[in-house]
């Protein structure tokens, strides 16, 4: 299974793709992860998640924290 991180305008998200979709997870600072209160449809694709994501917390951008973006 996949798994791919993103900061979506402060928040930590990691989004694990399988055979059956995508799973949203917030990650937490000491490596726990739990499961998100929102749903990605599996038509999503990968290239699509951040935008999909920052369109999602769009009323979370503040001047200080204006940035979605995939982490490596």
């Amino acid at each position: 299974m996949k798994e791919l991180r993103f900061n979506i305008f402060g928040t930590l998200i990691g989004i694990a793709g399988s055979d059956k979709g995508w799973r949203a997870f917030y990650l937490g600072t000491d490596g726990k992860r739990r499961p998100a209160d929102f749903v990605v449809p599996g038509d999503v694709a990968e290239d699509e998640l951040c935008e999909y994501l920052a369109d999602l917390y769009h009323e979370n951008a503040t001047p200080r924290n204006y940035n979605a973006v995939q982490l490596t």
